[in-house]
């Protein structure tokens, strides 16, 4: 007597292990290249057949066929897309669209590390102020910990304001956002406390970030920084 064999349905099967993409024949690197291909053609093509491009289900689909250990990241798929169709496919890549919906990208920065003058004055530490040089957090600055993702941004650029700006700029354009138009925050809570003289090179040094220019001053900085591409409209100081 003949038995049945019934065959699994594909779409319950187990997501494949790292061994997937040696399946393939391929090394993980080659794996993730072709995965991104293929997921930026399916979007490609449901998008000129003006049929819903589902991100998420292509993405599964690609990384169940590779067996990668991580999807793709949007910085990856973003460069991978074709400038004919980059116009209709960037919104549904773009990580994040409430962050520039009102046509604004908002750049928060943070001041280097300051003892705040209450300390100096009073001798007590505010106990909403966790960090600053006083605290277990010494390497942050006054109103924070340190591990906020502002502060991170911070330390690893060593509070360089410059550095700060520009790879926040250049990480929400990767992301696919607009930045014609920046706002600053300048975090840390005691920025107006600083020094006159750093207080200008950090405010001179984010306008040079938006134009590229290196300013004598302020003035000089704000001047070439109006023309630039990338544009100050407002700055917000803690």
């Amino acid at each position: 007597m003949a038995t049945a064999v019934i065959a699994p349905d594909p779409k319950k099967l187990p997501r494949p292990g790292r061994g997937g993409f040696q399946a393939h024949g391929l090394t993980e690197e080659e794996a993730r290249v072709r995965a991104i291909a293929e997921i930026v053609n399916s979007m490609v093509e449901l998008s000129r057949k003006n049929q819903t491009v589902d991100l998420n289900a292509i993405k599964s689909a690609a990384c169940r066929k590779y067996g990668l250990a991580r999807a793709p990241k949007l910085v990856e798929m973003i460069a991978a897309l074709p400038e004919s169709d980059r116009e209709s496919l960037l919104p549904k890549l773009r990580a994040k669209p409430v962050r520039t919906a009102s046509g604004i990208a908002v750049v928060a920065v943070m001041s280097k590390p300051h003892r705040c003058p209450h300390i100096a004055t009073t001798g007590n530490i505010c106990v909403y102020c966790p960090g600053g040089p006083d605290s277990d957090f010494e390497y942050s600055t006054q109103s924070y910990t340190g591990y906020e993702p502002t502060s991170m941004r911070a330390i690893r650029a060593r509070y360089n304001p410059y550095v700060q700006a520009r790879s926040r700029i250049d990480q929400l354009k990767r992301l696919g956002h607009s930045v014609d138009k920046v706002e600053f925050i300048l975090m840390g809570g005691t920025f107006m406390s600083l020094p006159a003289d750093y207080r200008d090179y950090f405010i001179r040094n984010l306008h040079d970030a938006l134009s590229g220019h290196t300013s004598a001053n302020v003035e000089e900085a704000v001047a070439y920084s109006e023309h630039s591409a990338v544009k100050c409209i407002g700055m917000t100081i803690e």
